[in-house]
């Protein structure tokens, strides 16, 4: 079983976050047994129950960017405004 990346994990809910545990609980428990088949199907649905949490951690990524732009904006502001 893949694991997302502690970036996302730390953006999913508390339900979201139960469930992916279970998930990767169980799928761990199928690849023990060899049904790669049954894993690769809970695996699926490990990369769905992530979506929304990876849509917030791009949100975060535009915000910081947002936030730098206007940042430099107010340097190159106070600079033209001091000569």
């Amino acid at each position: 079983m893949r694991h997302c990346s502690v970036q996302v994990r730390s953006l999913l809910t508390r339900d979201e976050l139960d469930r992916y545990n279970a998930l990767m609980e169980v799928g761990g428990y199928l690849e023990d047994q060899n049904r790669y088949d049954l894993a690769y199907t809970v695996q699926k649905e490990i990369d769905i129950l992530i979506l929304p949490a990876i849509e917030r951690l791009k949100e975060k990524s535009r915000d910081r960017d947002r936030a730098t732009a206007e940042f430099l904006e107010s340097l190159k502001n106070a600079e033209e405004a001091s000569d």
